[in-house]
Formats: C-alpha cells, sequence, structure tokens
C-alpha cells in the first residue's frame, strides 16, 4: 500500500517540533493572527469552512486556552483582524471580511479580548501583518507593541498557516533580523493553534481558476517554511499553575 502524499511529505521534509514552559521570566507576547468569524465560523461568509472542519476547531480552542492565561496574567496580546474596503479586492480571493461586517470580528469565543486591557486589536487590510500594522503617519502598530513591552518571544497561531500566519511569522523574523525588532528575539509557531482552510484537488476539477489546497499538506508546508526561515515550531504550549 502507498502511503498517503502528507505522510510521504513528513518524511521527506520533516518538521521537528517542541514543546515551550512559558514561565513569565521571559517577556513573552501572544499573537493571534485573524481568529474571526470570516475564516472561522461555519456559513460566515466566501472563505468560512462550509461545514465544522476539527483543524480550524482545534486552532481556535487553543486560541481561547492561551489567550485566557495571557489574559489572567496581564500579558501582552495583538490580535490581527482581517478587515478590507468593499471596492478594493484581494487577488486572488473573493470579497471577504469587509470591514463593519461580523465576517471581519473575533469568533465568539474571543470577543471577549476587546475590553481586555492588555490586549491590542489591530485591522488589517492585507494578508501580512506586519504590512497591516503600518499606520498612514508611517509608524507600525506591530513593532510599537513589540518595543512598549519589551517582548523578546512572540508566540504566534491562528489561520491560515501557509498564508497569513507564514506571511507575518516570515516579515517578523527579517524584520528582527535587521534590528527594527529589538528586543525581539525568538518567534514561535504554535503548530496545533494554527490551522488552514481544506480545498481538495477532486472538488476544484469542477472549478474554473481555482487552485487545489489540501489542508494537511499545505498546513505542513506552512509549518516547514516558517522553520525554515529560523521560526521555532512547537507543538505543546504549557504554563505555570
Amino acid at each position: 500500500m502507498v502511503p498517503p502524499t502528507v505522510d510521504l511529505l513528513k518524511e521527506q521534509i520533516p518538521v521537528h517540533q517542541e514543546s515551550i514552559h512559558v514561565t513569565g521570566d521571559v517577556k513573552t507576547g501572544l499573537v493571534l493572527v485573524d481568529v474571526i468569524n470570516g475564516f472561522c465560523t461555519v456559513g460566515a461568509g466566501n472563505l468560512a469552512p462550509r461545514q465544522p472542519n476539527k483543524q480550524i476547531s482545534e486552532m481556535v480552542k487553543e486560541a481561547v486556552r492561551l489567550a485566557g492565561v495571557f489574559c489572567e496574567k496581564k500579558w501582552p496580546v495583538l490580535g490581527f483582524l482581517d478587515s478590507h474596503h468593499p471596492d478594493i479586492p484581494e487577488y486572488p480571493y473573493p470579497p471577504h471580511c469587509i470591514a463593519g461586517t461580523d465576517e471581519s470580528k473575533l469568533v465568539p469565543d474571543l470577543q471577549w479580548l476587546e475590553n481586555e486591557p492588555n490586549v491590542t486589536l489591530k485591522c488589517k487590510d492585507c494578508i501580512d501583518g506586519f504590512l497591516g500594522s503600518i499606520e498612514k503617519d508611517g509608524s507600525n502598530v506591530f513593532v510599537n507593541w513589540i518595543k512598549s513591552n519589551q517582548i523578546k518571544t512572540i508566540l504566534v497561531l491562528g489561520i491560515c498557516t501557509d498564508i497569513c500566519v507564514l506571511d507575518f511569522v516570515c516579515t517578523s523574523l527579517s524584520a528582527r533580523n535587521r534590528r527594527f525588532l529589538e528586543p525581539l528575539e525568538d518567534v514561535i509557531v504554535y503548530s496545533r493553534g494554527c490551522a488552514t482552510f481544506d480545498l481538495p484537488v477532486d472538488v476544484v476539477k469542477s472549478m474554473k481558476d481555482v487552485a487545489a489546497h489540501p489542508q494537511d499538506l499545505m498546513h505542513h508546508i506552512g509549518l516547514y517554511i516558517a522553520k525554515g526561515r529560523g521560526a521555532k515550531v512547537v507543538s505543546e504550549v504549557s504554563f505555570c499553575t
């Protein structure tokens, strides 16, 4: 029997994953990427899941768990919210997460973050949250968040592993290497806290100009590329009790 494609891929390009125990000794910030209705809530929009999805559900569950701990301890949290102007398309994607709609809001289990003093929420109108943090005056919300909180490690999770999460991670690593993000040292991607969408090849055969996007395969590739660029990838996150 020939192993499934994902298993073959994991053999050829494995992603070594560690576990971390967050103690607070090293200033750590939590970054939530697009954990919003338009990408996570069934039937919420053009890019939302059409039916319950295990990977996405686990991502949301872990986002809620980590956000709860960070807020209890008053540690810094930054949440990106995909939010687009209706007249400015984001090719090649269909209209999604239009500003002011429920699509661009946090999922119901995370909407309480809007009232937490340690939480910064930033609407972004592009894939990369780093670029989406640039304000009209040239300042950058993410850069200022790192510097004002003196963050040395960011723990990143959200959706999609291989798109918005990956682009943000790669840009952050380049900025760190250029010393634009001092005192940031480590960028950590939490694999169980990330997810991507599922569009199998057999589904897209009948669709015009749409690329296949098998979920498990693209999730793994996203993690692999992030690690290759210098991020740490972890599969377990625990805290001091």
